[in-house]
């Protein structure tokens, strides 16, 4: 795993305001950033990134099933107790997710280590799954990489495929909250990869969706909403004033409700009470629980924490570094610290996705500090040797 500098192509901001890619830049720096690229041999994305992925997604589902039999762990993950069966009848069923990414922290060496799985509500999507593989097609064209680089990437045809397999009934709906464009760019992606496997879609802003007199949701054309895929996490619909409609409105959801698990930073103590001392896991667990005491420094994060919010990073010299947000009152986990590479002076972190479940492909997020944002630096990679 090498970092190698390489020269932007001139035109890459014109090109990617005409694909759709806005968010190329945020508050005036570059989010998309090709002044360099990541370098992996093919062992190292098979055995070190695409086979721990695809193990712990496994697990991930044992744990998922232990929760929707067990109340006092729904209660542990502060999930709201109204929608205790809502999110069990929906993993019974056996309702098929679509995507998610876990974040690993890796430096070319020995095991990939999970630092979250973002199962609900990932972004990052449209940058690692269509505008790195353009950038890679031009970059063996333009000599930047050896005309046989490859990528790990096939996230764009999994997702088609995944939309094939998926039957809304009629529309399938798409949403997300007003005046972010990061989420609007990434909802839009994922619609124009439905109408690609034939659906037939329609967007409507979260903010727009109503409620008949027979609790079933609507858009603002006031048709009746049978499927939709929310870029919107379940823990805040279940504290929302509507939320209290979800589980009588009769719409088929993506993400599933049972994603609610996976996506809660409880999963990380609950993987390691069930899989110990795997190679993949830091060492995690419950605030509350006695054993949180660890040494070498840890990092604190709240239940529900997503972009680095409210993340407590302490070192084992007591040196502590936060980050601000709102999350924090839900209850926290600690995990154990280990330090993302520093690699040119940059933090890096792993993205490998997932679709259906199978792993198909990763992304590469950079900063100056030790906690991913939603600002941190996008960087393509690809596959040499």
């Amino acid at each position: 795993m090498l970092r190698i500098p390489s020269p932007e192509r001139p035109d890459w901001q014109a090109q990617a305001t005409a694909l759709g890619f806005h968010f190329h830049t945020i508050e005036g720096e570059p989010y998309w950033d090709e002044r360099a690229h990541y370098r992996f041999t093919l062992r190292q994305v098979e055995d070190d990134i695409e086979a721990p992925t695809a193990a712990i997604e496994a697990m991930c589902m044992e744990v998922v099933d232990r929760v929707c039999r067990d109340e006092e762990l729904l209660r542990q993950l502060a999930i709201p107790e109204p929608f205790w069966d809502f999110i069990a009848q929906s993993w019974f069923r056996g309702e098929p997710p679509l995507y998610g990414r876990m974040d690993f922290a890796y430096d070319g060496h020995g095991p990939a280590k999970l630092y979250e799985y973002n199962a609900d509500t990932p972004t990052s999507l449209y940058e690692s799954a269509f505008f790195q593989w353009v950038w890679l097609e031009q970059a063996r064209v333009f000599g930047r990489v050896p005309p046989d680089a490859d990528q790990y990437n096939s996230i764009q045809e999994s997702l088609i495929a995944a939309f094939e397999a998926f039957d809304p009934g009629s529309y399938l709906h798409f949403s997300s909250a007003e005046g972010h464009g990061e989420d609007r760019g990434t909802v839009a992606y994922l619609e124009d990869c439905a109408r690609q496997a034939g659906l037939a879609t329609d967007y409507v802003a979260l903010e727009q969706i109503g409620v008949d007199g027979e609790g079933r949701f609507s858009d603002a054309n006031d048709y009746i909403i049978q499927a939709m895929f929310k870029l919107y996490p379940w823990e805040q619909v279940f504290e929302d004033t509507y939320g209290q409609h979800v589980p009588k409105a009769g719409v088929r959801w993506l993400e599933p409700p049972w994603k609610a698990i996976l996506s809660n930073k409880g999963l990380l103590p609950l993987l390691w009470q069930m899989f110990p001392d795997h190679p993949n896991l830091l060492p995690s667990f419950f605030k509350s629980d006695p054993a949180a005491a660890l040494s070498g420094g840890y990092v604190c994060k709240p239940l529900f924490s997503r972009e680095g919010a409210n993340v407590e990073w302490v070192e084992p010299s007591g040196k502590r570094y936060t980050v601000d947000g709102p999350y924090g009152a839900e209850g926290h986990i600690i995990q154990a610290l280990h330090p993302l590479p520093r690699i040119a002076g940059n933090y890096t972190v792993i993205g490998s996705w997932l679709v259906l479940g199978k792993p198909v492909g990763l992304g590469i997020r950079e900063d100056a500090t030790q906690v991913t944002r939603d600002t941190s630096r996008f960087l393509p990679h690809a596959i040499i040797g």
